[in-house]
């Protein structure tokens, strides 16, 4: 029962986030996408759904194409991955979802939405170099995760399908924690991964937690960010528009592939990434035209 409600809530805020993106492209006057930001959402939604992630690699691509300036990155990234993200959630929930805690799964969303609440309104007020630095280290924590897991040091996980009260209560505090941090462009699936295995879940099970999670907190944070100046629609509707047909390929054709090799050249571009945004954070250099704004 649990989880067909929250497929319900899920697709009532599907189409609601969806017709409040529509209208704000045709208020801003930007509707059309770029050939290179639909690839760019196909591509990074496709390995997101395979487990690389999209928003250290969204970034890269971003600052390395100096499609828009550094201060628009959070909103891009939790705006546009938004509905490529609806579909990995209902996959997961209708997948794996049956078999997780209700009180566990409800308690994490619950959480990660009420940190979203808290983090978007700081994301839009925040000094540009401020986020530059946070972004910036987000790609480097990244980076060591990609590492970490091709080096096969992340924690195996549990067998588990439910957490005690202790434990329930950690997950819940930190997932509030990387709620608020998700609206800087930090993402959660790694770490919520990474958490929920050392506390004894299922690592499977993590992937409806962490992917609803983000599905329920990223229109959350995305309602707020529309209406802020730090934001190109072009690109977050060519994301959108490329992301959703790759998490269905990716989930129901392709389902897994060898991806080592994949994580080891992420870790370089990634680095490089927040190399570039910590230097311009730490020289403090003249932003572009309305990257102030």
């Amino acid at each position: 029962m649990t989880i067909i409600v929250l497929i319900a809530v899920l697709a009532a805020l599907g189409i609601a986030f969806t017709g409040v993106l529509i209208s704000t492209a045709v208020r801003r006057g930007e509707t059309r996408p770029t050939g290179e930001s639909i690839i760019l959402g196909a591509l990074t939604n496709f390995f997101d759904t395979l487990g690389i992630g999209s928003f250290a690699t969204t970034t890269a691509w971003i600052k390395f194409r100096h499609l828009v300036p550094d201060s628009f990155i959070p909103a891009i990234l939790n705006v546009g991955h938004a509905i490529p993200t609806f579909a990995q959630s209902a996959i997961f929930l209708l997948i794996l979802g049956v078999h997780v805690d209700p009180v566990l799964l409800t308690s994490c969303i619950i959480a990660a939405v009420l940190g979203a609440l808290v983090g978007a309104p700081l994301v839009i007020h925040a000094p540009v170099r401020l986020l530059q630095t946070v972004v910036g280290i987000a790609l480097l924590i990244a980076a060591c995760l990609y590492a970490m897991s091709n080096l096969d040091l992340m924690p195996v996980g549990g067998t588990a399908t439910a957490l005690p009260a202790m434990q329930l209560a950690i997950a819940v505090a930190v997932h509030f924690l990387l709620g608020s941090l998700m609206a800087f462009g930090i993402g959660l699936y790694a770490p919520s991964l990474i958490l929920l295995s050392l506390l004894g879940l299922d690592p499977r099970l993590a992937f409806p937690i962490m992917m609803s999670a983000c599905a329920f907190l990223m229109p959350t944070t995305g309602f707020s960010f529309m209406k802020s100046k730090r934001i190109d629609m072009r690109l977050v509707i060519g994301i959108s528009i490329g992301g959703v047909p790759a998490v269905l390929l990716a989930a129901f054709v392709v389902k897994e592939m060898p991806i080592v090799w994949l994580r080891w050249g992420v870790v370089v571009v990634v680095l490089y990434a927040a190399f570039l945004l910590l230097r311009s954070a730490f020289r403090g250099s003249t932003v572009a035209i309305g990257e102030a704004a």
